[in-house]
């Protein structure tokens, strides 16, 4: 024990002292959105940040020239803090503007928050190194750039280039619109295209000649449909066309794609349902005489709750308390309510958690650990993390209540004073617990233990196939 050298209170200073220039590193970043594996000029922001800091700089790991990993301090324990930046397609915004208005019509934004998640991140990296540094304590901090989690599984791939494996603890945070230690699991997912191949054909004077791949794309839809009814009801299944073979209806088309995208709450039974999808798109190959080719894009593990980590991080959290909104941030929050959401997508965000924040425009508390676990009905790369090493996660408020996600009402707030708060109220969860593992072996002996014990002892299977790399990824977005 390192005593109260690495107090709670020793590292929200620490976080507090650099906190503006993470929040203008948060602001620059929401300025120029990126979308997946294309996150340059973010990347370059963050790793100029933290050389100066003092880490040492990793670049372009896992196949991915948008991946890095800043290190600093030597010799165990190891703790890792996971930073993300990609951004949305066709949802630039204006900030602080209660109204859809574009700063560039179809341009990305940063719908999800991610130039909060990653800023964040890496200010409870610097806190914690700094806090190490003053104190000559032993230990080795690790921040982690994440590209492509919204579309490419960055994560994953860094999980199966083995850049989490001598990791102690792993720590992340998601903007949200409540403050909470995240105590839920997650879907597994797999995605991949179903690309059908047929001949083309004058449609009118020689149909019969043709072969259509349209038509094998809109059976292999209706059959999906029909397996809808004979799924597990907590299985999804979601597509899109993404190549409907041109736009003449005179011509027999060649070539059509879809997309789909198959998850489950446990990565096996995505993958019995993903094979069941297979047959399906076979089936329509042979009722159509055309032929099909499967190309799995991404795809990501369930997320493995671990309730050692989740409680010194709560306890953490509780002691925190909720970022101090001030009148300005909740007169804000308030005119976004009011001209910007619905009712029902208020409820929406609070049901999950306590329908009494329905009366609210910002979370002021921070909520109690459920008794049960539920399986978010979402998909992380966060999962492929938990699986290798103990991982928490903790939500903290930044937008107001009612905020969907992947829209430009996220977008717009994503750089007000009150998102910073949020922002930094997750820096100080994540460090202190960090520094909680650092200075209590104990700790990481249970979390370790527990995650044993919840994957019966399995090791780490990354569910993308050895032979889809980043750049096919990369070249299909391009």
């Amino acid at each position: 024990m390192h005593n109260d050298r690495l107090s709670l209170e020793v590292i929200a200073r620490r976080v507090d002292a650099k906190a503006e220039d993470y929040c203008e590193l948060s602001d620059r970043i929401w300025a120029m959105p990126e979308l997946a594996f294309e996150e340059h000029r973010s990347v370059a922001e963050q790793i100029a940040i933290l050389e100066r800091e003092g880490f040492r700089i990793t670049a372009n790991v896992g196949g991915m020239a948008t991946a890095f990993v800043a290190e600093w301090g030597s010799g165990g324990p190891v703790v890792g803090i996971l930073g993300e930046f990609d951004a949305l397609p066709d949802l630039a915004q204006v900030s602080g503007l209660a109204e859809h208005k574009p700063t560039v019509r179809g341009a990305p934004g940063h719908g999800c928050g991610h130039n909060l998640l990653g800023a964040g991140s890496a200010l409870a990296a610097v806190a914690l190194k700094d806090a190490l540094e003053a104190e000559g304590i032993a230990g080795t901090v690790r921040y982690y750039g994440c590209p492509a989690e919204e579309s490419g599984s960055g994560k994953t791939f860094m999980a199966r280039a083995g850049l989490f494996d001598d990791l102690d603890a792993a720590f992340c945070w998601h903007p949200n619109v409540i403050n909470e230690v995240s105590t839920t699991s997650s879907l597994a997912c797999i995605q991949a295209y179903f690309r059908f191949t047929g001949r083309a054909a004058h449609a009118a004077a020689a149909p019969h000649v043709g072969r259509s791949a349209l038509d094998a794309v809109e059976l292999m839809n209706v059959g999906v449909n029909y397996m809808r009814e004979h799924m597990p009801s907590d299985a999804r299944v979601h597509y899109a066309i993404t190549n409907t073979g041109g736009d003449a209806p005179n011509v027999v088309q060649a070539y059509a794609e879809s997309l789909y995208l198959v998850r489950s709450p446990h990565l096996p039974d995505a993958e019995r349902l993903f094979e069941r999808v297979k047959k399906i798109a076979e089936g329509a190959a042979l009722m159509t005489e055309t032929s099909v080719s499967v190309q799995i894009t991404d795809a990501t593990s369930n997320v493995v709750p671990n309730k050692a980590l989740q409680e010194a991080m709560y306890e953490n959290m509780r002691r925190l308390g909720p970022p101090a909104f001030d009148e300005s941030d909740l007169a804000f929050a308030e005119q976004l309510q009011k001209s910007a959401l619905t009712e029902e997508e208020i409820l929406a965000s609070v049901k999950p958690h306590d329908l009494s924040l329905k009366t609210k425009v910002l979370h002021d508390g921070v909520l109690s650990m459920p008794a049960r676990e539920e399986v978010m009905m979402g998909t992380t790369d966060v999962g492929d993390v938990s699986w290798i090493v103990p991982t928490v996660q903790c939500h903290t408020a930044c937008f107001a209540i009612g905020t969907p996600f992947h829209t430009w009402q996220l977008v717009t707030q994503g750089n007000l004073p009150a998102a910073h708060k949020g922002m930094v109220l997750a820096a100080k969860a994540m460090a202190a617990t960090a520094a909680d593992c650092l200075r209590n072996p104990d700790l990481v002996a249970r979390a370790k233990a527990e995650l044993r014990e919840r994957t019966g002892g399995r090791d780490y299977r990354c569910p993308i196939p050895d032979d889809v790399t980043p750049d096919d990824l990369r070249a299909k977005a391009a």
